[in-house]
C-alpha cells in the first residue's frame, strides 16, 4: 500500500488514496502504521474517499486505531495532499468530516506549491450534553476538576472533537503527560477530551500544550488551539486574532462573527513510500 507522509505545525500524518487503496479494516492499519517503533510513525492517520455532499471526504484516525471526528492540523496536510497529487484541483475546496464539511482556501506560489492552507472550521459547540461533559450547563467555563486531590479550573467546548482548555501561569510547574492523560479519561467525559495547557504571553500571543485523545503527547493541535482562543476570547484575555505557538509550529486562529473561527497554517510533504 502507497502512503505519504506529511507534518502540519507538529503534528505528523500518514495520507492514504482510498480512491486507489482499500482494506476493510483502517483502525488495525492505523494502530501498526503509526506506531514509531514498528511502523512508520505518526500522530494520526488520515484516508480520502469520493463524496457525495463535497469535493473530497476525509476520514481520520487517531494513533491508537480509533477514529476521530476531525483533526485540525490533519485538514490541512489532507487538502495540501489532494492538491499535491491533483486529487482535487481547486484551490477553494470542500472537505466532508465526521465533524461536518470544512471549507478550504489555499495559498499557491508560483510554482504551484501550497504555501498555506486556511480553514473555516465552523462554530465552537458549549452546551456540556453536546461537547459531551457530565455538566448540564450551556456552557461549561471555569469549572472545576479535582486530580489526585488538587483543583484546577477548566473550561470545555467542542471543535469537530470535545476539548478542555486549562490556563496556566508556567507550563513547568505542570506535568503534561500524567495531568492529561487523567483528565482525558475522567468520568466527567464520557467520550474522552483533548486538553490544552495554555500559557498567555499578551493578548495577541499564546503557547498551547497539548494532550491528544487517542494519541497522547502531541507537539500541536489545530483545533486545540482554535479552543485555546475561544476560551481566551470569552474570558477576555485575549483578543479575536490571536498567534499560538505550539511545540511543533505556529498557527494564526481568529474569531469572527458570533465565533466562526478560521485557522491559518502550513503543511509539509516530508516521505512517500509503501508500507507492507
Amino acid at each position: 500500500m502507497k502512503f505519504d507522509k506529511y507534518v502540519a505545525a507538529g503534528n505528523d500524518f500518514i495520507l492514504i488514496n482510498g480512491l486507489k487503496e482499500y482494506i476493510e479494516d483502517y483502525n488495525k492499519l492505523a494502530l501498526k502504521a503509526c506506531n514509531r517503533h514498528f511502523g512508520i510513525g505518526a500522530d494520526g492517520m488520515m484516508v480520502c474517499y469520493n463524496s457525495n455532499i463535497a469535493d473530497i471526504k476525509m476520514l481520520y484516525y487517531n494513533s491508537d486505531g480509533s477514529q476521530g471526528e476531525m483533526c485540525g492540523n490533519g485538514i490541512r496536510a489532507f487538502a495540501k495532499y489532494i492538491y499535491d497529487y491533483g486529487i482535487v484541483k481547486n484551490r477553494d475546496i470542500s472537505i466532508e468530516t465526521l465533524a461536518g464539511i470544512k471549507y478550504i482556501t489555499m495559498e499557491v506560489d508560483g510554482l504551484g506549491k501550497v504555501n498555506m492552507i486556511k480553514v473555516n472550521m465552523g462554530n465552537p459547540i458549549f452546551h456540556g450534553r453536546e461537547i459531551p461533559v457530565g455538566i448540564d450547563k450551556e456552557n461549561i467555563i471555569e469549572e472545576t476538576i479535582v486530580i489526585e486531590e488538587k483543583s484546577y479550573k477548566f473550561s470545555a467546548l467542542k471543535i469537530g472533537v470535545p476539548h478542555v482548555v486549562i490556563f496556566v501561569n508556567d507550563i513547568k510547574e505542570i506535568n503534561i503527560n500524567d495531568l492529561g492523560k487523567k483528565i482525558e479519561i475522567h468520568p466527567l467525559f464520557p467520550r474522552k477530551t483533548n486538553v490544552n495547557f495554555v500559557e498567555i504571553i499578551d493578548c495577541d500571543n499564546i503557547n498551547v500544550y497539548t494532550w491528544e485523545r487517542g494519541a497522547g503527547r502531541t507537539l500541536g493541535c489545530g483545533t486545540g488551539s482554535c479552543a485555546s482562543v475561544v476560551i481566551g476570547n470569552l474570558l477576555h484575555k485575549l483578543n479575536r486574532k490571536v498567534y499560538v505557538n505550539t511545540e511543533g509550529g505556529k498557527l494564526v486562529v481568529e474569531l469572527k462573527d458570533d465565533y466562526k473561527i478560521f485557522m491559518l497554517g502550513s503543511a509539509t510533504h516530508i516521505a512517500r513510500g509503501e508500507i507492507y
